[in-house]
């Protein structure tokens, strides 16, 4: 693609992300790579659904910018540390999809090991601390997590996408919205399911015939393929989780702090409606 195809497909996405309810407003930023020197990205304050080819800005990567009538985004900081980290990726998607922003704002971590598409297509999905957004202390949350992911959560704000190519970087930001979606209605009907050793092995295996990358390839044969899976166990519940390198503490803790000795919530409003329920039959 030229650069005039580019700011087209940059305007494209932006419809896409204002028509799925992933930006409020003027929310989001999305950045394309276009050379060695130079960084298109979207205009700040300027709703993504309405943007024109000519609304697009230009940077250098240090963010100063050197096209464009409009002001670039105050968040392209963010976009840059991907692009100085992974010379592999070539455009960035900053939005605030809802449910995984649920994730973001609630500090639970996302699990691994329960949807095939997600492990294939996302893998890990960290969750990068806060810092003020726009700041280049904002930006560098996420360096320690871009060797292993291209979709990266964050905390209190919403999600940062990444990809070879634009739609790509996208289709993340999908994918992890709609899996966090599935996840929170699991959870309210019952419970979620993970798959085992063996099954994850096998879409591991897969990922990797298509050619895809992931940081569990690079770990020791002990390792537990399905680590951080804290969602829908309930804290109160005594599991055991195979600590391993590539999962840490958060096996057994979110980034919330919470641990199994917290009480398991999900039981107790089970006892209260229980009461309730038991006290309404009493009266009839």
């Amino acid at each position: 693609m030229n650069e005039y195809q580019l700011k087209q497909q940059v305007c494209e996405i932006g419809r896409r992300v204002y028509a799925r309810g992933f930006a409020a407003a003027n929310d989001g930023n999305i950045s394309v790579r276009l050379n060695d020197k130079e960084v298109l990205c979207t205009p700040t304050m300027m709703c993504k659904g309405f943007m024109k080819c000519e609304d697009m800005c230009k940077v250098d990567y240090e963010g100063k910018q050197i096209a464009g009538t409009r002001k670039r985004s105050s968040e392209i900081l963010l976009h840059l540390a991907i692009y100085k980290q992974r010379p592999d990726v070539k455009a960035v998607v900053h939005c605030h999809p809802p449910h995984a922003t649920a994730f973001a704002v609630a500090g639970e971590p996302v699990p691994k090991c329960v949807l095939p598409e997600v492990e294939v297509f996302l893998g890990e999905v960290p969750t990068a601390v806060y810092e003020t957004p726009g700041t280049q202390k904002f930006a560098d949350t996420i360096v320690p997590h871009l060797k292993s992911s291209n979709t990266i959560i964050l905390s209190n704000h919403g999600t940062v996408t990444f990809g070879p190519d634009l739609e790509k970087a996208y289709w993340n930001s999908e994918i992890i919205d709609a899996y966090c979606k599935i996840l929170i209605l699991a959870k309210q009907i019952g419970r979620v399911n993970y798959f085992t050793q063996g099954q994850t092995k096998e879409l591991l295996e897969f990922k990797k015939r298509l050619g895809y990358d992931d940081v569990r390839f690079h770990k020791g044969e002990n390792c537990d393929l399905c680590g951080n899976n804290t969602f829908g166990r309930g804290y109160g519940e005594e599991e055991s989780h195979a600590a391993c390198e590539c999962n840490g503490p958060a096996a057994k803790a979110g980034t919330n702090g919470h641990t199994a000795s917290v009480p398991d919530l999900d039981r107790l409003v089970g006892l209260v409606t229980d009461q309730v329920m038991a006290a309404l039959n009493a009266r009839t």
